[in-house]
């Protein structure tokens, strides 16, 4: 049986591992001029939940300065996110900030900010080897913990930095700069910028897991156990994804599912441990926390719950075709079979392999909900020339998956994937949250905008929630805006203005001594927006969502 295996393992593995990856490939036409590339190591070791020692982490850092004065004065860090065997580089970072024809890093260094790559690369150290940018994210955050200081060290001045975490990098970040709050190590740093970070969790569907486990496994080919284990099984995939096949394993066994592990289950001694440990550090207190999201704020989901991805025969050679299906995980308190595998020779099944899932009653499963996007074919490399992944690549009727919920980009507490999110449930202060699913870290104009609005820190909206002064009646807002006031309140002026999340205003009215309950139409589309009120003494600003 295992012969029968490894032709069809042959056949679909080996252009696999080289070309794993969760986002687009950068534009090379925006790679930068390169310069120098400097180590760093952390100061703080990190003993990760399955290691017998602490080790200190490594990364490496290139500097492009400013176009204005050319001197190292305004500081924003870039960090790298999961990135296993490091094929993203320095210069491809730089570049994954391009949008529509420009790059967010070269904007920047026009307007005199420089700016620091963080990429995480494979290391040795003390005898081990490790992959960092599939590694701990708590080793990974004492790496920019020494950057941070490095960084203060070197400038020139006293502006403060801005970090941005794209993917896993949001996590990196957000853990460094609240442990070093947590340590009294000063950070110096203003903004925090999170784009598209799983700070409740990431996802990769479970059916494609236990297909990639079940072939790997069950043959022992080296090139597909390296898929496994450097990619699902490395620490920070077991630490990020919400669903994963280590959680779903019968005793014994490293490809059975066990029939009792159907509902959705972290890395065994890893998911539930992280998260709770980046629960309980929080967020840094001393920054502002904004963040640009690449999922969906009006519940437009990415396909339907128990939606079929592919169900095709691919024919390895004149005697041996393999049935391969998959599918999402289905609606809430349902079960289906999502991973369905027949090997047959000359017609006769010779292997077989299944394996369930059952969604919890509190959610659908989160392969179809709001979130920025992966896409299976990207994962697979496009097929990396291989026939027979072409083949089932053309033959996916569902490519694209929730690869970080639109919840978990806004780290947003809730047992239900969908729906429209309340922002004020969310820790950070400002928002850029698309209305349709963007693919996952992609930049556009619009985020880009809204970066830059923040970077320059000229937004025209306070961070002050609403008192109870003045209340937001319905929230979501339908056709008009209600605002009730207080009977206490006596304001001579009220100037009411909203905004959209890059920061531009999109209407405005003023009321003379306002009373009661002001009612106010309008034709904004459905998303979300930020509502301005100014009394001439005070002002506050409230989320708001436009149904």
């Amino acid at each position: 049986m295992k012969y029968f295996l490894s032709l069809v393992l042959f056949s679909i593995s080996t252009a696999f591992i080289a070309q794993v990856r969760f986002q687009a490939k950068p534009d090379p036409a925006f790679y930068p001029e390169r310069s120098v590339v400097t180590q760093i190591v952390a100061n703080i070791a990190y003993q990760g939940y399955d290691e017998a020692q602490a080790y200190f982490g490594e990364g490496e850092y290139e500097v492009f300065l400013d176009l204005v004065d050319g001197v190292l004065d305004q500081p924003i860090i870039l960090l790298d996110g999961f990135d296993p065997g490091d094929s993203r580089d320095i210069g491809a970072l730089y570049a994954s900030l391009t949008f529509g024809g420009q790059n967010l890093a070269d904007i920047l260094r026009a307007e005199g900010y420089d700016i620091v790559i963080l990429n995480a690369p494979q290391y040795t150290t003390n005898g081990k080897d490790i992959d960092g940018g599939a590694d701990y994210i708590q080793r990974n955050a004492m790496v920019l913990a020494a950057l941070i200081e490095e960084m203060n060290a070197q400038k020139v001045g006293d502006a403060e930095l801005v970090i941005i975490g794209p993917s896993m990098g949001g996590l990196i970040a957000r853990y460094g700069l609240a442990y070093m709050e947590a340590n009294s190590l000063p950070h110096e740093t203003r903004l925090y910028i999170s784009f598209d970070s799983p700070h409740k969790g990431a996802n990769i569907p479970i059916s494609l897991q236990y297909l990639i486990n079940y072939f790997a496994q069950e043959v022992g080919d080296p090139t597909a156990l390296a898929i496994v284990d450097g990619v699902l099984n490395s620490p920070a995939a077991k630490e990020m994804l919400v669903d994963q096949l280590l959680g779903h394993l019968l005793a014994g066994s490293t490809f059975e599912q066990d029939p009792t592990k159907l509902l959705p289950a972290g890395a065994p001694d890893f998911r539930d441990a992280f998260q709770a440990e980046l629960d309980d550090l929080g967020f840094p207190q001393q920054v502002r926390n904004v963040t640009m999201i690449n999922g969906s704020g009006n519940d437009t989901t990415n396909g339907v719950p128990g939606a079929e991805i592919v169900n095709t025969n691919l024919t390895i050679d004149a005697l041996t075709d393999v049935d391969v299906a998959l599918y999402f995980t289905p609606e809430a308190n349902q079960t289906n079979t999502v991973t369905d595998v027949t090997v047959n020779f000359i017609g006769i099944p010779v292997a077989t392999f299944a394996a369930d899932a059952e969604s919890p009653s509190t959610t659908d499963g989160v392969d179809s909900s709001p979130g920025g996007t992966a896409s299976i074919s990207e994962v697979l490399g496009d097929g990396g020339g291989n026939p027979v992944l072409i083949e089932f690549i053309e033959a996916l009727q569902q490519d694209i998956y929730s690869f970080i919920p639109t919840m978990s980009a806004l780290a947003i507490d809730t047992d239900n994937w969908y729906g429209t999110p309340n922002l004020g449930n969310s820790p950070f202060v400002n928002f850029y949250i698309p209305n349709e699913n963007e693919p996952h870290v992609t930049v556009t104009a619009a985020s880009a905008q809204f970066a830059l609005d923040e970077i320059r820190q000229n937004l025209s909206i306070a961070d002050h929630e609403i008192t109870s002064s003045y209340v937001l009646i319905k929230n979501p807002v339908e056709s008009t805006i209600n605002l009730a006031l207080n009977t206490q309140t006596v304001a001579e002026r009220l100037v009411a203005t909203v905004y959209n999340l890059s920061g531009q205003r999109v209407m405005e009215k003023q009321w003379q001594q306002p009373t009661g309950e002001l009612v106010w139409p309008h034709n904004l589309a459905g998303g979300f927006y930020v509502l301005q009120l100014n009394d001439g003494a005070t002002i506050w600003s409230i989320k708001m969502l436009v149904k």
